[in-house]
């Protein structure tokens, strides 16, 4: 992407968030365009004084090259919202983030995610349901999303690298710092096995107004998060609410009814969330009892690169041809004839309004 410097300039601004991006591109048809432009320019985007401000107060001690070097170094990359490597999912909630930075990797097979969240304060309890139950997914291929933090999300993580599966931690700071510093090690073996993700510039440093923020990604990127265990005033339950805002499945671990750090289990269980006794329960739901087995088969099947490319773009939940297009961005008459074909070989589904699903292989 040429004008990529360009997005991670403007993410180094104070006040370019969501709404400042989708206005600086709709009106200058790119970034580079943007970040030259003078006053005047600005406000016929539609940006505010204040906006403006600030960017004309800041460009000039920002250097885009010197931005890329630096990820460049850290081994970093930077996905805009328009670059087919991102998340998908994650295209699809609200307040989408314009820009990711990412260190490690992201696979297809990871649009399979379920976010393990909970108290930092975990009991045994706690940490024994979260072992048996993140072994259990990655066992069926599901990638396990955290937030890096004490307790709860450091056992899911790291029973994910342990059962060998993939897991990705959304951090509140960036990429070149681990926080907390305890768990830098467990970081560099996630980025062996999954990837580090932030929307925070490098060398941004964790604040308290970062995490709850954070933990909007964690939901978005997932088909549904699961409360291992967490008292009534847990940040695991912001999450659990955004998880609902963004129409994901909610999930939780029952616990005692003497144990403060199941409170907030509890109440999500009486407020609808779908009680938890193993992953079976999990897998059922969100109808991903088939997922190893449709793994194995999208590795055995394409005939060329164009199907393989499809594939990467379609879930077990119905996907409009439409946006099949839109997000392989290739020409209609292309996706077309190859989901065509791939309905012959049994590889997908076609349902009703030209929607397409990937095969369930029974």
């Amino acid at each position: 992407m040429s004008d990529l410097k360009y997005w991670v300039g403007f993410n180094r601004i104070q006040g370019i968030g969501r709404v400042r991006f989708s206005q600086l591109e709709s009106y200058f048809g790119n970034l580079e365009q943007a970040w030259h432009a003078g006053p005047s320019e600005l406000k016929a985007a539609g940006l505010d004084a204040r906006t403006i401000k600030s960017i004309i107060d800041s460009r000039h001690k920002i250097s885009p090259d010197a931005e890329l070097e630096m990820m460049e170094r850290h081994r970093v990359k930077a996905l805009t919202w328009n670059d087919p490597a991102f998340p998908a999912r994650l295209k699809e909630i609200y307040d989408v983030p314009p820009l990711l930075y990412v260190r490690g990797s992201l696979v297809p097979e990871d649009e399979w995610e379920i976010a393990v969240v909970g108290t930092r304060r975990a009991t045994v309890y706690g940490r024994q349901v979260t072992e048996r139950l993140v072994a259990d997914l990655v066992h069926n291929r599901i990638t396990i999303v955290s937030g890096l933090a004490h307790g709860i999300d450091s056992v899911a993580h790291r029973t994910a690298l342990d059962a060998g599966g993939r897991t990705i931690a959304i951090l509140g700071c960036g990429l070149d710092l681990v926080y907390p510093a305890e768990n830098t090690k467990m970081a560099q073996a996630i980025i062996g096995q999954g990837a580090l993700i932030s929307e925070h510039p490098l060398g941004t440093k964790p604040k308290a107004e970062h995490f709850p923020r954070r933990n909007r990604i964690m939901s978005g990127l997932s088909l549904g998060v699961v409360v291992a265990e967490a008292d009534e005033g847990s940040g695991a339950l912001i999450t659990a609410h955004l998880a609902l805002e963004q129409n994901r499945e909610v999930f939780a671990i029952p616990g005692s009814i003497l144990s403060p750090a199941s409170r907030g289990t509890n109440r999500l269980i009486q407020d609808g969330a779908k009680l938890v006794r193993n992953a079976q329960d999990i897998l059922e739901e969100l109808n991903l009892t088939m997922i190893p087995r449709q793994i194995e088969m999208r590795e055995i099947t394409p005939a060329d690169e164009t199907e393989s490319l499809l594939l990467r773009h379609l879930r077990p939940e119905p996907t409009h041809i439409d946006e099949v297009c839109r997000r392989s961005q290739l020409p209609i008459a292309t996706v077309s004839s190859t989901l065509a074909m791939m309905e012959l070989k049994g590889m997908i589904r076609q349902l009703a309004g030209m929607n397409y699903t990937l095969a369930r292989v029974d």
